[in-house]
């Protein structure tokens, strides 16, 4: 398998990944972050939703919870997690549908999806997967559709320039520290790219994005 083919799972070695949700709970405030992404993205009744590179299920879950009218898709290229997924779907009661695959083949038809959402899963892909990733997400949304992500971003302070020093080395997150994902949607052929919003982290400073088709 190629560097650019490379899956890097949760917290990036397999072995940590029951720690995964205690970790985005209580050291990133993640209910936080994916709340104000929730609430960024404007979902309306009918909307068909992808909840890209869902991990456990958290942010799919709360989609659901909070816009029960809607239809919500979660995809992660981690079997594993996904099971950890069904559980808590099936414990907090609710229907979501959790596929199998990869950010950057995406098993979807063109113009499948109202609104795209991404959390903490760019930086876990090598740059040319980043941008095969922004390529299919343009792809699947439908005309007028929505691209909304956090993820760790360009520093806007000097704490979260000291701590980004640190995380830029991790995994494939140079890119993001480096501020390079707006120009990556741009060349997807997203307009109207921003980031709206920066949350401080004890691991850096995490930038919310959002981009129309």
């Amino acid at each position: 398998m190629s560097k650019t083919e490379k899956y890097i799972p949760a917290l990036r070695f397999y072995w940590l990944t029951p720690l995964y949700d205690p970790l985005l709970k209580w050291g990133m405030r993640e209910d936080i972050f994916k709340r104000h992404l929730i609430e960024q993205a404007q979902i309306k009744p009918g909307m068909h939703l992808l909840d890209l590179g869902c991990g456990t299920g958290t942010l799919t879950i709360m989609i659901k919870q909070m816009h029960p009218e809607v239809d919500v898709v979660g995809l992660d290229g981690d079997p594993a997690i996904l099971e950890i997924a069904h559980l808590k779907a099936e414990q907090a009661g609710i229907h979501i549908t959790l596929d199998e695959g990869r950010a950057y083949q995406l098993p979807y038809p063109d113009h499948s999806f109202d609104r795209v959402i991404s959390s903490l899963v760019i930086h876990h892909l090598a740059t040319e997967n980043k941008q095969r990733t922004m390529h299919e997400i343009f792809r699947v949304l439908r005309p007028g559709g929505e691209l909304h992500i956090v993820d760790f971003g360009k520093p806007h302070s000097s704490y979260v320039r000291l701590i980004s020093l640190l995380t830029r080395r991790l995994e494939e997150a140079d890119d993001n520290i480096k501020g390079v994902l707006p120009m990556m949607m741009i060349t997807a052929g997203f307009t109207q790219v921003k980031e709206t919003y920066q949350h401080k982290t004890i691991f850096g400073g995490l930038s919310l994005y959002m981009a129309k088709k």
